[in-house]
């Protein structure tokens, strides 16, 4: 049982929502969220949402760059 089944909380300061995912902490810091310092980042609905939109042109890019090779 993970710390997400259990109920943990969202890492983003100032957020008290449940999370939903986890996600590395330099690949949420690159993004720009202001995040509390832990090796592993937990994000709610709407911040994961925020994440996503953030690094979707990031991903698309390291995407490409695997497929030209």
């Amino acid at each position: 049982m993970g710390r997400i089944a259990k109920g943990t909380s969202c890492s983003v300061i100032t957020c008290d929502e449940v999370a939903v995912r986890s996600i590395s902490t330099a690949r949420v810091e690159a993004v720009g969220l202001d995040v509390a310092e832990q090796r592993r980042v937990y994000l709610c609905r709407r911040h994961y949402r925020e994440y996503k939109k953030k690094s979707r042109t990031d991903s698309r890019l390291e995407r490409w760059r695997w497929d030209a090779r």
